[in-house]
């Protein structure tokens, strides 16, 4: 059969030669019917390879192509040919010369070549099975690896092709891996098919210190089960939105939005917002306080390196955004329950309202305050009647204030809303505001003003 790889003994090359490129350039996906292989490209040691791959890719010389040629704990082979109803050769431009410095090694996707001949590769590529850096790497000049299988789940996935069952159906097909096989006539549904190859865009990444809990709820570099968290970055999403009414199955927040989803510590979080640069999710509720959680962000296919975030068994912060930070002041969000608008002191720029009162109810939402009964906080529309199970207690000044509600916020996810009265006694002007949760401050410095 036309461009086998064949084993040949040869002399040892210098060391330099085996070594990995110092940078790797894109990722591409073989696209199959037995699930996808992503590749990275070794730009920097096989520049002219890859140009050429990338060539015949453009062209869609290997859509629609199969996987003609299978050695068990060899190589797994294809880039040959086209299926339409029956077998076309892929048309071939002039060779590319060889380049080889990168091991043949389990995993590594290289150039099929034709023998005797180090400067014949066209069209076809195999995938390693195996180390066969003891054959390739001296025959022939060496065959020239351009790729890496990128991943595990590649990995395995290369391994189940190599697993179908190899057939003689005549040359140039005497190890044509097939499945589901009975004899006659080859089909598609026979054939291990390559549908597609497609550059994939940059992986996800998150930047330095880049999750934290919900800024407008604290920002804080901790966060607990069924807290907010922001996640910050580049290529986290395609598309900006928040979650809507048509996300949610039966009250389940989606845990997946515009093609992105997170896991936290391994489990699926619940996707509130994507961005490009942010995104936004509630942690799952069965997160493990006290230690460190993996975030990781995937898209289009790829997965961000995991960035890590401290769990606590609490993380409450009280909705406090930057628009109610007015002169290096950060005032707390409340409002007024018998009114509806917010309690300011009549000068933020951006935002009307009038200062508290002494004896009415203010609200304060938050986030990260913990377990509530009945029900939980992550993931579900609250619609029962809750109340938090961890005390919560508001101290405006040095004057402790009186509870009426702590709870979730009914038809909302996971934010909780704490029924305050204003004590008496209190000086007009700007007053601190202090919660403690369990007996222990949250960490925020927060001010309500009174009149």
């Amino acid at each position: 059969m036309k461009q086998r790889v064949r084993p040949v003994l040869g002399f040892l090359l210098p060391l330099a030669a085996l070594l990995c490129p110092s940078a790797l350039a894109q990722t591409v996906r073989f696209q199959t019917n037995l699930g996808d292989i992503d590749v990275t490209l070794l730009t920097d040691s096989a520049p002219a390879t890859v140009a050429n791959f990338l060539k015949y890719l453009n062209r869609g010389s290997f859509t629609n192509s199969f996987f003609h040629r299978s050695v068990p704990g060899f190589v797994i082979q294809g880039g040959g040919y086209q299926f339409d109803g029956s077998p076309k050769e892929i048309p071939a431009d002039p060779p590319v010369r060889n380049e080889f410095r990168v091991s043949n090694t389990r995993g590594t996707v290289a150039m099929a070549k034709l023998g005797n001949d180090p400067n014949s590769a066209t069209t076809q590529w195999f995938f390693n099975l195996a180390n066969n850096a003891s054959t390739l790497n001296f025959q022939n000049g060496g065959f020239t690896v351009f790729g890496r299988v990128a991943n595990a789940a590649g990995l395995a996935v290369m391994d189940q092709i190599a697993a179908v069952p190899v057939y003689n159906t005549g040359s140039p097909f005497d190890q044509l891996p097939l499945q589901n096989y009975k004899g006659g006539t080859v089909t598609a549904a026979n054939l291990v098919l390559v549908t597609s190859i497609a550059v994939l865009g940059p992986a996800p990444a998150i930047t330095e210190n880049g999750v934290i809990s919900a800024s407008g709820f604290g920002g804080f570099a901790w966060a607990a089960a069924g807290s907010y968290i922001d996640i910050h970055g580049s290529n986290l999403a395609g598309a900006t939105r928040r979650w809507s009414a048509d996300d949610f199955i039966d009250g389940r927040a989606p845990t997946t939005l515009e093609g992105v989803t997170v896991t936290v510590d391994g489990k699926p979080a619940f996707v509130n917002f994507v961005s490009p640069s942010q995104v936004t999710v509630q942690a799952p509720a069965d997160l493990t306080a006290g230690g460190m959680a993996a975030v990781v962000v995937s898209y289009g296919g790829q997965s961000s390196a995991p960035a890590m975030l401290a769990i606590k068994g609490t993380a409450g912060g009280l909705l406090a955004p930057p628009i109610f930070n007015v002169n290096g002041k950060q005032y707390a969000a409340a409002i007024h329950l018998a009114t509806g608008g917010f309690v300011t002191n009549r000068g933020f720029p951006y935002v009307g309202g009038a200062p508290a009162a002494s004896g009415e109810t203010l609200v304060f939402l938050g986030i990260g305050f913990g377990p509530v009964t009945p029900g939980t906080v992550a993931g579900q529309i609250a619609k029962r009647e809750t109340a938090v199970t961890t005390v919560v207690q508001f101290q405006f000044g040095d004057i402790q204030a009186q509870v009426l509600q702590a709870s979730l916020v009914p038809e909302l996810v996971g934010v909780y809303q704490f029924n305050v009265v204003t004590p008496a006694g209190l000086p007009s002007g700007d007053v601190s505001l202090k919660v403690l949760v369990g007996g222990e401050p949250i960490q925020q410095a927060l001010f309500v003003p009174v009149e």
